[in-house]
């Protein structure tokens, strides 16, 4: 990370009038839209299908422009999230799915923003932190060493990293000359919401299954979905902020350590351990791939540290224990209905 850092004040949240997201039914989708929408944002969510929501829903193709496109006509900014989930096999199917939703959409939107007359003012478009190599001994802020072939990473990771290099092409590459663009370099969006991430290892903590993973010393890039939609607000309030960002946590922690407190913010003292043979043998039942635990990600958000984001959770012990009595106080409000 570089060690000059730019002290300015940090801005107020910007609370643009619209917002459009793409692939906005998800998990992380679904984060952004209720905290646009509790900004007082006109929040319009693009999905493959409708859905019955306290935002404007408004069906869109990802093959062909349609009457969506009048969706993004004079937005304040544009979200694209699209993009078949990771969390599968890599066989060759999933991967061309993988990667053609990802590329396709972008390349979509890059088109229908050329044909507007008042285009959104800013496209953030997903990104993923895994572009960066395997990395135990250095943090990757945005000058860090992308992942490769001759690192001799396995088949998988680089089949990833090479997915997110090609749909970073894709904005970048897009004619839109008065729209400011910037990949978003995420990390695991952690949240109490149902079917996340977090949601997903809680669970195996709850069961005493929430050991390190492997060798346990692979670093766990994460956010909390407070810090997420704050730094999105950051990056729309700061207009000289564009090109590659990495929105993650500044302290991403051994797998080990991860875990460890993890298993404390539940009160639940041990987690049986899983080796590489066990990962990759619950990995195939689940039809999912052991990338998504094993590669170490020891990702940190320069640009946003030296423009002077502050973080609400830089730290995964209080992040958590947050998470913990998020996800506790939804339980108990859905069991009184």
């Amino acid at each position: 990370m570089s060690a000059h850092r730019v002290l300015v004040p940090q801005l107020a949240p910007a609370k643009p009038a619209r917002v459009v997201l793409i692939g906005g039914s998800g998990h992380v989708g679904t984060v952004l839209a209720r905290h646009f929408h509790r900004l007082g944002g006109e929040v319009c969510v693009l999905a493959r299908t409708t859905f019955s929501s306290p935002w404007k829903v408004v069906a869109w193709d990802l093959n062909e422009l349609g009457p969506w496109t009048a969706q993004l006509e004079g937005a304040d900014v544009v979200i694209n999230l699209a993009g078949r989930s990771v969390n599968c096999r890599y066989h060759r199917g999933n991967r061309r799915q993988i990667l053609e939703s990802r590329v396709r959409s972008t390349e979509l939107l890059g088109r229908a923003i050329g044909t507007l007359r008042n285009p959104p003012r800013l496209w953030l478009n997903a990104s993923t932190a895994t572009i960066y190599r395997h990395s135990l001994e250095r943090q990757m802020d945005e000058a860090g060493e992308l992942g490769s072939a001759e690192r001799g990473e396995p088949d998988q990771w680089r089949f990833s990293v090479d997915v997110a290099k090609r749909w970073e092409e894709a904005l970048f590459s897009a004619d839109t000359p008065a729209t400011r663009k910037i990949a978003l370099r995420s990390a695991m969006t952690m949240s109490p919401d149902r079917g996340g991430v977090f949601d997903m290892l809680s669970r195996l903590v709850r069961l005493r299954l929430g050991g390190s993973a492997g060798s346990g010393q692979q670093y766990v890039s994460w956010i909390h979905q407070q810090d997420f939609a704050r730094a999105l607000d950051f990056l729309i309030a700061n207009e000289n902020i564009e090109g590659v960002v990495n929105v993650s946590s500044p302290n991403p922690i051994p797998n080990s350590e991860f875990m460890h407190k993890l298993r404390q913010a539940w009160g639940i003292a041990h987690g049986l351990a899983a080796t590489e043979w066990m990962l990759e043998l619950g990995a195939f039942f689940l039809r999912t791939e052991t990338e998504l635990v094993l590669k170490s990600r020891r990702v940190v958000p320069g640009l946003l540290l030296n423009h002077g984001f502050r973080f609400d959770f830089p730290e995964w012990a209080e992040a958590s224990k947050d998470l913990v009595r998020r996800w506790r106080f939804e339980k108990q409000e859905k069991e009184k209905q």
